[in-house]
């Protein structure tokens, strides 16, 4: 298969996807209830084409025959006044008005045939469109009945399409709504936890905070110098205190040995 006929085969059948959901039904069978109508008219229309033909026909038999009948009169009235040479014209022109009155009766009962017949299929096919009609009636009540219950159920499942851009629509909602609950709680959790401080609790207490945290820090500051300053001055006086003592201890020491020396 070459390409423009593989091109041409995707056209038509994309094409015949296209006509068949864009066709109505009830559009069609009204179409065809119409088509057939303008069928019965033209039917109806050759009916009164055919019955004025013969009638046509039946008026010039009609005039031949009253022609007829008077040159029977006049060659009747050329006899009695002995005038057999007029006698004999006026039975020569009707002779040729019978062939013609012949002829026109052959054409006449021919039309009177084709009339019957188009009369018997106009009544046929008015009969038919009737039904028709009926019948287009019931299947367009029917398709409009189901298209409605389709309508419904697809409405109650949830399956036609404005139904499932809505469904879509809330779906998408609650998966934004679940996620925005999920990343609220977890960012409460990161600020319990204090992996995550509370910027509007740092805004409005960040001052405060840096003031106590120094503040503190320097009573940590001064309690351990105090602390210190104790300490050493603890340490002064038991050095102080333990020089004193030694001192008096050395003293009667050094009296006794002078005492000695001198005995």
């Amino acid at each position: 298969m070459s390409l423009m006929q593989r091109i041409s085969l995707i056209f038509r059948a994309k094409a015949d996807k296209a006509l068949d959901r864009a066709e109505d039904p009830r559009e069609t069978l009204d179409y065809s209830y119409k088509r057939q109508l303008d069928l019965l008219s033209k039917v109806r229309r050759g009916v009164a084409d055919v019955a004025t033909s013969r009638k046509r026909v039946e008026l010039q038999a009609g005039q031949l025959q009253q022609q007829s009948d008077k040159l029977t009169q006049q060659a009747q009235k050329a006899l009695s006044m002995g005038r057999e040479d007029l006698a004999r014209e006026a039975l020569t022109r009707k002779s040729a008005l019978a062939q013609q009155m012949t002829d026109l009766q052959a054409q006449r009962d021919q039309l009177q045939g084709e009339e019957e017949k188009l009369t018997l299929a106009s009544q046929r096919l008015q009969a038919k469109v009737e039904s028709f009609r009926t019948q287009k009636e019931t299947i367009k009540a029917k398709y409009t009945a189901a298209e409605a219950s389709t309508r419904i159920n697809e409405a109650f499942s949830g399956i036609s399409e404005e139904m499932g851009d809505v469904g879509m629509a809330v779906q998408r909602a609650e998966d934004k709504t679940a996620q925005m609950q999920a990343r609220s709680g977890a960012i409460d959790e990161l600020i319990a936890s204090g992996a995550l401080d509370d910027v509007s609790s740092i805004n409005r207490g960040d001052d405060i905070s840096r003031e106590l945290d120094a503040m503190s820090s320097q009573s940590d500051v001064e309690s351990e110098l105090a602390a210190l300053k104790a300490g050493t001055s603890g340490t002064s006086a038991q050095a102080l205190e333990g020089g004193q003592h030694g001192a008096i201890e050395a003293t009667p020491v050094t009296e006794t040995r002078t005492e000695g020396e001198q005995a």
